[in-house]
């Protein structure tokens, strides 16, 4: 059973956040992308980066390119170089997506990958890395998951996000 949305007060204090988010199943995705990016400017998020990926096997790699190495670990662009300089990963990383399953197994396989690699980033990377791609049994789940006002995935997501921010940045 679904439990409604417990609103706290987290803010943002100027953190930068990333959204990874599938175009497959689109108008659940969707819900769940503007429910977080209300969420974070909510609570005063000073930049929120939206990456579109075809599907939910893809959001991986994209969430592994923004929490890469910080720019005093990577080479330094040379004067008159057309190469730009990485810039600082996101305070946190939320990845959002809906596999739905079919009468295979493959939707399975392919929540597990997503779910193994979005956990080796976040620890090898240390940049918190939400995981709101679900993997559902049909679209009566996905609409009470995602486009409900009291149980969005997405707002979920992103206070998870603001929470782990938060705390990442008291720790020495």
């Amino acid at each position: 059973m679904l439990t409604a949305l417990q609103p706290k007060s987290f803010q943002a204090r100027g953190a930068s956040f990333a959204i990874v988010a599938s175009l497959y199943n689109a108008r659940y995705v969707n819900a769940m992308v503007r429910a977080a990016k209300a969420e974070l400017k909510r609570a005063g998020a000073r930049r929120v980066q939206v990456l579109r990926v075809p599907g939910a096997y893809e959001i991986p790699i994209v969430a592994a390119r923004l929490a890469r190495a910080a720019p005093s670990e990577a080479p330094a662009a040379t004067p008159g170089s057309s190469r730009i300089a990485p810039r600082l990963p996101p305070s946190a990383i939320i990845c959002l997506g809906v596999i739905l399953r079919g009468q295979t197994v493959h939707a399975a396989h392919i929540g597990e990958a997503v779910s193994h690699a979005l956990m080796q980033i976040q620890l090898q990377r240390l940049v918190p890395v939400i995981h709101e791609v679900l993997l559902l049994e049909n679209e009566g789940q996905a609409r009470a998951r995602c486009l409900s006002r009291t149980h969005n995935r997405g707002a979920e997501a992103a206070r998870t996000a603001l929470a782990m921010a938060g705390l990442m940045g008291k720790i020495v």
